[in-house]
């Protein structure tokens, strides 16, 4: 490996604060409408939308606040593999739930 691949294996983005300042009032103005989205009644929406805005917070946090946008593929396939697995997790757990007989319990 030469000098320049070392050095530039242990490189790190330095984000500036005005990045963070732009994070923090998305994540402010995704928790505003949150509870602005909670007083209306949309039915089955209701969650829909609430999960919505949550992984898009989720999502600027992961990318901004731990660093993933700025890290190794390794890192993000890591956090890809993860998250595949949790919907496969769930989508498991989601058809034993809707395969069940209804009201015969």
């Amino acid at each position: 490996m030469s000098e320049q691949e070392k050095h530039a294996e242990h490189e790190h983005s330095i984000v500036s604060p005005a990045t963070y300042v732009a994070i923090l009032i998305a994540l402010l103005a995704g928790t505003a409408l949150t509870v602005w989205a909670s007083f209306w009644e949309l039915g089955v929406l209701n969650p829909v939308i609430a999960l919505a805005i949550a992984t898009a917070k989720m999502i600027l946090v992961v990318l901004y606040f731990m660093h993933v946008k700025y890290s190794s593929r390794l890192t993000k396939l890591t956090i890809g593999a993860g998250v595949f697995m949790f919907l496969v997790l769930i989508s498991m757990t989601l058809t034993d739930y809707m395969s069940r007989a209804w009201g015969r319990w």
